[in-house]
């Protein structure tokens, strides 16, 4: 097999600046003092360097100092042909053997762009659900964010670690189980026929759904009346005084409400029949969630428990106390100061001593370094927590915990239906298990018509059909970045044109058919001497295929990859379409041709697996 080409012509870049400045006006910087990018598409040029920072120590005009760099590099560099200078930009054009030697090196290597291993860990906390409700729509977006970027940092070369704190207790646990208790006259998954995690979900929405009807009916008595009254706002309606004082009503007056808390406080005390109720339940709901799981292909290393975690913290809290980290105010209740850190002061542990969601994400953090001694952790978590986990992070580095540096919240937007907000209470949301099915329903659809694979048998079928629906709905939520708030429209998600997955699958399927139809990757080598832009291009896309990796990751943004899989896969299909490959009009061509179908195949294919997409060899 090929080696992949060990000359890096940024690297040469950078070292050709740094001498040259030394060389030509006794300039000595660094390679974090350049700035350079790939020339913008107007203008000639593969690489452009700013040269405007440079101006300060040559004492000339930016124009002079480019021109004069660009001659450097014309007569030092054997890689660099020519160049051209806009103002105070110097564009660099890269010679067509670069270019061939580097294709040379890398097209038949399935694995490039990866990196070593690099000897650390990165800890990456997605999904984390409630065991009320089926996974649903905005489970998606978290499930797909934190795969890739599980991915994409296995790739750079991290050992990765991914992992769930599993909400499994608290009052809204108790909803569905009180729910149960009441009204479900012994059902079970297996007698209704229905999928574990959404039975447990219909006894939610089935709870709400009971308390809105008392609810209602008490605002008629005269109890809610002389309630509103005394409490009402001066011409404020009953409809929005009602509405703000739903929680009040839940806690002090409800029965429903009522009976969920006595739950929740036998839990919490270990009562042996409520505990038993609770296993029974979440264990449905495990059930349910491993089948979805397992239809989206994400998998965990190690999954965290709330029942588990919810007292951790605790000790350390004390701890800071005495190191004066915290302080107490007059109630018993402890708190710490951010306000130097432009955050606010914050309650980390109650006056009856006991805890708050950031007491156990304290120790549940400090549990997960004692684990697995990772030197990043990601929490994938909607944008919603975003003041939380600044202020989660911050009392983690006041604490001195050693993995401080290394955290970073993947905030993201919720996820819209085309008509308002999901709401899990009401049963207004699109739950992943539907939501998959119908995208596998489109794919069919599509592919059945077109016949492409209509000889092959029943399950070769399915197996292509399910590639390219998960493909539709993985590509769709991903190419948006992550902090855009998004709109779900699923007739939009499962196009099969356009900026979608299945557009890009095809484009690989091209690439693999013109291989497959060439009889394989020819051997022999012919010198190819007329290399034409388009295909040059399409060369300088795959080789920034590895920095494009390393910026997603950086960036957290794994957007940055499936646009860049979208472009790579227009540039395929234009290029189908403006060149001969099988009957190019020489051999060198032909062999040229289908080495670089096959290196963007490889990237393409790699790049897709980075955002969980798997690519199908027909369609």
């Amino acid at each position: 097999m090929n080696t992949t080409q060990s000359v890096d012509i940024v690297h040469l870049i950078q070292e050709g600046v740094i001498n040259g400045l030394q060389s030509l006006y006794g300039v000595e910087i660094t390679p974090d003092q350049i700035t350079m990018n790939v020339t913008r598409k107007e203008f000639e040029g593969d690489y452009t360097v700013v040269v405007f920072p440079f101006t300060r120590h040559a004492r000339k005009k930016p124009e002079v100092v480019a021109e004069e760099l660009g001659s450097y590099f014309v007569e030092h560099l054997q890689y660099i042909e020519k160049f051209n200078v806009v103002k105070g930009f110097l564009n660099l054009v890269v010679n067509n053997s670069y270019w061939l030697d580097f294709l040379e090196g890398m097209y038949a290597d399935e694995n490039y762009g990866r990196q070593p291993r690099n000897g650390k860990k990165a800890m990456i906390e997605f999904s984390s659900p409630n065991t009320n409700k089926p996974l649903h729509l905005g489970h998606i977006r978290n499930i797909l964010l934190g795969w890739s970027a599980s991915r994409i940092y296995d790739m750079i070369g991290y050992d990765v670690v991914k992992v769930q704190i599993v909400n499994d207790r608290g009052i809204a646990i108790c909803k569905s189980m009180l729910a149960w208790q009441l009204f479900g006259e012994g059902a079970t998954p297996e007698s209704t026929g229905i999928k574990s995690d959404h039975f447990v979900g219909k006894y939610y929405v089935l709870f709400e759904k009971k308390f809105q009807e008392k609810y209602q009916q008490w605002q008629k008595t005269s109890v809610a009346e002389q309630i509103r009254e005394e409490k009402g706002k001066e011409g404020q309606q009953a409809t929005e005084f009602f509405k703000a004082f739903k929680n009040q009503y839940f806690n002090k007056y409800s029965e429903l409400g009522n009976l969920a808390k006595q739950m929740l406080l036998k839990w919490e005390a270990g009562d042996e029949d409520t505990i038993a109720l609770w296993n029974k339940m979440n264990n449905w709901v495990y059930q349910g969630f491993d089948t979805t799981y397992e239809s989206l292909g994400v998998n965990f290393d190690k999954l965290y428990y709330e029942s588990d975690t919810y007292l951790l913290g605790k000790e350390t809290i004390a701890n800071g106390l005495e190191q004066n980290i915290f302080y107490e105010k007059e109630d018993g209740s402890v708190w710490i100061d951010l306000e130097s850190s432009k955050l606010d002061h914050k309650l980390v542990l109650r006056s009856d001593g006991t805890s708050v969601y950031i007491t156990q994400d304290i120790g549940t953090a400090q549990l997960r370094f004692k684990d697995f001694g990772p030197e990043k952790m990601v929490y994938v978590v909607a944008d919603e927590q975003n003041y939380h986990f600044k202020v989660l992070f911050e009392t983690l580095k006041r604490l001195g915990e050693p993995y401080a540096d290394g955290l970073f919240h993947l905030s993201y937007g919720m996820v819209d239906l085309p008509e308002g907000r999901m709401k899990s209470r009401e049963g207004t949301v699109v739950d992943a298990d539907d939501l998959v099915a119908e995208v596998l329903s489109e794919a069919r659809k599509e592919t059945m018509q077109k016949g492409v694979v209509a000889e092959l048998d029943t399950a070769e079928q399915d197996a292509i059909i399910r590639k390219i629906g998960l493909g539709a709905l993985k590509f769709f939520i991903i190419k948006v970045n992550p902090k855009r708030r998004m709109t779900f429209n699923p007739r939009e998600s499962v196009d099969m044109q356009g900026q979608t997955g299945p557009y890009v699958q095809n484009a690989y399927v091209k690439m693999k058919s013109v291989i497959r139809k060439a009889g394989g990757l020819p051997t022999v080598d012919l010198i190819y001497d007329d290399l034409q832009t388009a295909e040059k291009d399409l060369i300088s896309e795959v080789y920034r295929f590895p920095d494009l990796v390393k910026n997603a990751a950086e960036e957290y943004d794994p957007s940055l990859i499936a646009n860049y899989c979208y472009d790579l896969a227009k540039g395929y299909h234009k290029f189908w379409h403006d060149f001969k490959i099988l009957g190019a009009e020489t051999e060198a061509a032909k062999v040229f041709r289908l080495r670089l179908s096959n290196a963007m195949a490889n990237v393409l294919k790699q790049g897709m697996a980075l955002l969980g997409i798997e690519m199908p060899e027909r369609m």
